[in-house]
């Protein structure tokens, strides 16, 4: 049923979606130059999947979890995306594809290695990563891996329809702040 929902929303958000998505592109375009950022995540099984976001940080930032990035890498309209989570927009992308769930825990990097050995060990690993969860909404970020992977097993062992909608609209208006960077 939640695959049904995240198939249907996602492409719901797309076509919807689509004038603010070439809008936000141009004024990333003006930005970064590069206005769309791809990272490689691990996802469903640790199977390895392409993560599709707007760039909110300069084109030459290394690539760590934002926790470990420098707030001074993050540009203007960088702020502003994560500020109204516009940034996450492309990742319906993943959504429609199969690779990720509308709720989920956040996709982490491969090198996050402490972050994948606690999920491993709790089974979070075998479901789809998501946009948006129960961590998000409670503001836990990947800065501590076992809190974060103890949340994640704990939403997704008792995860209804009705609180896939109540994260995706916790989301939606406002709670969490994101990815915090340092």
């Amino acid at each position: 049923m939640i695959r049904l929902l995240d198939f249907l929303f996602s492409l719901f958000g797309l076509v919807v979606g689509f004038p603010i998505l070439i809008l936000l592109f141009v004024i990333g375009l003006f930005d970064t130059g590069s206005p769309l950022f791809r990272q490689t995540r691990v996802g469903r099984n640790e199977k390895a999947f392409t993560l599709v976001k707007f760039r909110t940080m300069k084109k030459d930032t290394a690539s760590v979890a934002s926790h470990l990035a420098s707030s001074s890498s993050i540009t203007r309209f960088g702020h502003f995306l994560r500020k109204t989570k516009l940034d996450e927009l492309p990742q319906l992308w993943n959504v429609l594809k199969g690779e990720m769930s509308l709720v989920g825990p956040r996709p982490c990097l491969f090198n996050q290695e402490e972050l994948i050995a606690e999920r491993k060990k709790r089974g979070v690993l075998n479901y789809r990563p998501g946009i948006t969860g129960l961590a998000q909404v409670k503001e836990i970020d990947m800065s501590t891996p076992e809190l974060l992977a103890k949340t994640d097993a704990k939403m997704l062992e008792s995860l209804t329809i009705s609180d896939y909608f109540k994260y995706i609209l916790m989301t939606v208006t406002g709670s969490g702040s994101g990815d915090r960077v340092r």
